[in-house]
């Protein structure tokens, strides 16, 4: 019984495994064009906010530096402003408020990217097991007719190896865009780091030694 539930399976071939893998590589695309305009809308205008980090470096008040970013919106300045509201608590409490605050931002801008990662990693599983199914095809048609046999093969392996080929060409635009999205979560994330630990330096200069 399992044996034959398993065999009517194998003898579906490589076609609904082609589906499949149309259906991830749809998946694909639109988190591809989802992350892109969420990551470009979200980012914060790096000229503006250096001119403003800047001035507040120099001379300003946290209170001028804190509407300022206010007026701007993205990641950084988010990140920034909730430190800056923790100014009366101190330079530790900045810290940490930067600090997780950078940690939710981060969260959401990798939302979806485990889906490329995921299919980076075993569409060419599937191509794989798709080609398997449909060898597997071939044969059990050449079983039922030797006629042809030499051709009933070859076709069905020819077939058969398509599965391999679209799994790696949905595996290796994931994997690409996978990375590249990364690498740009990761330098966004280091830049507001390097900001943070400036606005906390620049705060804890002016706090009186004991902390108040």
């Amino acid at each position: 019984m399992l044996e034959d539930g398993m065999l009517q399976f194998a003898l579906l071939g490589a076609g609904w495994v082609l589906w499949l893998l149309v259906f991830l590589s749809v998946g694909i695309i639109a988190i591809t064009v989802e992350r892109a305009i969420f990551l470009l809308r979200d980012g914060t205008d790096r000229n503006v906010l250096a001119k403003a980090v800047n001035a507040f470096l120099r001379s300003g008040s946290p209170g001028d530096f804190r509407e300022q970013l206010e007026q701007m919106r993205g990641y950084e300045a988010r990140i920034l402003s909730a430190g800056l509201e923790m100014t009366e608590k101190g330079p530790e409490a900045m810290e940490r408020a930067m600090e997780g605050t950078a940690i939710a931002e981060k969260l959401r801008m990798e939302r979806g990217l485990s889906y490329l990662a995921t299919v980076g990693a075993n569409a060419p599983f599937i191509g794989l097991f798709g080609t398997v199914l449909g060898i597997i095809k071939a044969f059990h048609d050449l079983s039922i007719d030797t006629s042809n046999a030499s051709e009933a093969v070859m076709a069905g392996i020819s077939e058969a190896l398509v599965a391999t080929a679209v799994g790696l060409l949905v595996a290796i635009p994931a994997v690409v865009l996978y990375n590249a999205f990364t690498r740009w979560v990761r330098n966004r994330a280091g830049r507001s780091e390097s900001l943070a630990d400036l606005v906390v330096a620049r705060v804890a200069a002016e706090a009186p030694p004991d902390g108040r």
